[in-house]
């Protein structure tokens, strides 16, 4: 399979973008995408049960560093990710970045180029990037 290049995409959906070409459609399409994608996480707790989610409050001891602090993050998820949800979770998450590329037409952003930003600023900011 060819590698898909981030600006290729973009011009793809630009190319196929028809009826949400206005900026208030694009954006409730991305919201709706987004919404989707959550369910379906959701879903598999829910429904299929192949994750299960067991939140409790971080445990960190006080005498951690900010740098020791990703050994102490839990993700709160336990289980793998079976096939027919992963399958299901990565059509969302491809539906919701057709519509984040259709954003950025509208918006004659480069996509490409926010990764690229993006990327240099936490790579330069490193663990001050607190995200």
């Amino acid at each position: 399979m060819k590698t898909v290049i981030i600006g290729d995409f973009q011009q793809k959906v630009d190319e196929l973008l028809i009826r949400h070409r206005s900026i208030l459609d694009s954006l409730s399409k991305y919201q709706d995408t987004n919404s989707r994608v959550n369910r379906a996480i959701t879903k598999t707790v829910t429904t299929c049960g192949c994750l299960t989610v067991n939140a409790t409050r971080q445990d960190i001891p006080k005498d951690a560093t900010f740098k020791d602090y990703k050994q102490y993050m839990d993700s709160h998820f336990n289980g793998n990710l079976c096939e027919n949800c992963r399958e299901i979770i990565e059509s969302k998450i491809g539906d919701n970045l057709f519509y984040l590329a259709a954003l950025c037409n509208i918006l004659d952003l480069n996509l490409e180029d926010i990764l690229t930003k993006e990327y240099k600023k936490i790579s330069t900011l490193g663990h001050f990037n607190l995200t």
